[in-house]
């Protein structure tokens, strides 16, 4: 099992390494303002491919089984059987009950899960993107929403991340901006990466830009 995991979360990689020499692509979103180092962005709608991996508190874990289910889904286990180009960032999103119950962003929630979630090329809509065969990878329209933005280097770890993610709650608060919903970790390089160089980003809507 840990095999097989190994050998998907391998391949997946190897796609991000070798997509990223070219031009790979992003959500589109505009630059609003700056706030020291948070960004706030505008992005245009855009669907994403995501899983849902419950029972898993360990954030590196739950990345590797989802990672292989969304490989699956992009190399063709998908009702046309057709291979998607690789986009960037893949997303992760701790969830729980609690969210859909408004619960505030400054308390942790009891974690039920995880979404892994990759975005897809916008040359697709809801009526022409392949459709998943599996149950466990669904598809989601984002809608058009203000992001608060802060980028980083280094490793994709829960430790990395949580140092990211208070510093960007706490500079919202400063700045007396409401947040909707949780933030999201965002990742744009391969593991290989050497890590000074990675771009990861948290992220998380607003109800308005400064």
């Amino acid at each position: 099992m840990y095999r097989t995991t190994g050998r998907f979360l391998l391949a997946f990689c190897l796609i991000f390494s070798w997509t990223s020499v070219m031009a790979i692509e992003e959500p589109e979103y505009a630059v609003i303002n700056r706030v020291g180092d948070i960004e706030f962005r505008q992005y245009k709608a855009y669907l994403l491919a995501e899983t849902l991996v419950a029972g898993e508190s360990s954030q590196s874990r739950t990345a590797n089984t989802g990672f292989r289910r969304l490989f699956n889904y992009i190399s063709g286990d998908n009702a046309v059987q057709s291979k998607i180009a690789m986009t960037a960032p893949v997303q992760q999103q701790p969830v729980s009950q609690k969210i859909a119950m408004t619960a505030p962003v400054q308390q942790t929630p009891s974690v039920d899960g995880w979404l892994i979630a990759f975005v897809v090329p916008g040359e697709f809509d809801l009526q022409t993107v392949p459709q998943p065969t599996g149950a466990d990878v669904s598809i989601r329209e984002v809608p058009e929403q203000v992001m608060a933005v802060l980028t980083y280097s280094g490793r994709w770890t829960e430790d990395n991340h949580r140092q990211h993610r208070q510093t960007l709650i706490d500079a919202l608060a400063g700045m007396a901006i409401d947040t909707l919903g949780e933030p999201v970790s965002a990742a744009y390089n391969s593991p290989f990466s050497l890590p000074f160089m990675r771009r990861n980003e948290v992220m998380v809507a607003v109800a308005k830009a400064p």
